[in-house]
């Protein structure tokens, strides 16, 4: 497969996805029909909102998790693992609780934009972390556990912070598990504008993570100046995870298989593995969202939890076939 068919190929599928996100309610497949203004409402401000809020918060996941993977020459590296997405989810939640705000009453462009910042920086906090931990990136396991420890330490603050805010914890609950629900146009509205910049960064860098992945002697005999490549990486990184995290909540492991599924149907420098990456990741999390809202109609399943069980069980066979 080339590039572009894969790309036709996955613009296809998340115009699917779109159709689908818009056919698929609250009480499951509920197509809407007729041009009542009710009907229109619906698909306006609370369809059409979270169904491409879903699109873009999977492509910004899948767009960190590519340029993990490159930076720290790890396969399975992605937000999640690495303690970034749960530092994010942290900031996100210091800040609510300072505001006094539960993710439902977190609406306006003011607001988004001041979740979406503290998310950067406890992104930033915690990969920083994660790097103390593992005494850089040379070990892939110590990397890991690193991040995983730092992980588990975050989520348990941010579970503090939410006993001590009673009255919006069912909200933060829901965040904290990964939900789409939230997403209203502000959110989407805050997203877009920050993929396109982390994708002309990230794709501006894309020669610099080829270059990594030869090995840090290589790339500094090429002329790579490794610190500060590392440094707007991990701020790249950070920015598209912390976007995500804070409108959508805790989503689990789509940075880590997007990159892999391009990498399936073909071998790709950077320049090309990232756009994709996060085509792909627009596809997996919109198709999680979908069948979320549609499994257990009219409950609905949270997006985070159903991209854990199903991206665990890829991370499983993905080390199992490693270590064969």
């Amino acid at each position: 497969m080339t590039p572009r068919s894969l790309t036709v190929v996955l613009l296809g599928a998340s115009a699917i996805g779109v159709l689908l996100g818009l056919a698929v309610g609250s009480a499951g497949w509920e197509p809407l029909y007729g041009d009542s203004a009710s009907t229109a409402a619906i698909l306006r401000d609370i369809r059409l909102p979270r169904t491409l809020g879903a699109w873009l918060a999977g492509a910004l996941l899948g767009l960190a998790g590519a340029v993990a993977q490159g930076l720290f020459r790890n396969p399975l590296a992605d937000p999640y693992l690495l303690g970034s997405a749960t530092g994010a989810g942290l900031g996100v939640a210091l800040l609510l609780a300072l505001m006094g705000l539960s993710p439902v009453g977190a609406m306006g462009w003011g607001v988004r934009l001041g979740l979406t910042g503290a998310a950067f920086v406890g992104a930033v906090v915690a990969v920083l972390l994660t790097l103390a931990l593992a005494r850089g990136v040379a070990h892939t396991l110590r990397l890991l556990l690193a991040g995983v420890i730092v992980g588990m330490v975050l989520a348990a603050l941010a579970t503090l912070i939410m006993f001590r805010m009673p009255e919006v914890m069912r909200g933060m609950q829901g965040f904290m598990l990964g939900t789409t629900g939230f997403v209203g146009w502000d959110g989407t509205l805050v997203m877009l504008p920050l993929l396109v910049v982390s994708l002309a960064v990230a794709g501006a860098l894309a020669r610099v993570l080829d270059a990594l992945t030869l090995g840090d002697a290589t790339a500094a005999s090429l002329g790579v100046a490794l610190a500060p490549a590392r440094a707007a990486l991990v701020a790249v990184m950070a920015l598209a995870t912390g976007a995500a995290v804070s409108q959508v909540g805790m989503i689990a492991f789509v940075g880590l298989v997007a990159p892999h599924l391009v990498r399936v149907a073909l071998r790709p420098t950077h320049r090309v593995l990232l756009p994709l990456s996060a085509l792909a990741g627009g596809v997996l999390l919109l198709a999680a969202d979908v069948l979320g809202r549609w499994l257990l109609a009219p409950q609905e399943l949270p997006v985070g939890a159903l991209t854990a069980v199903l991206g665990g069980g890829y991370l499983l066979w993905l080390m199992n076939r490693r270590l064969a």
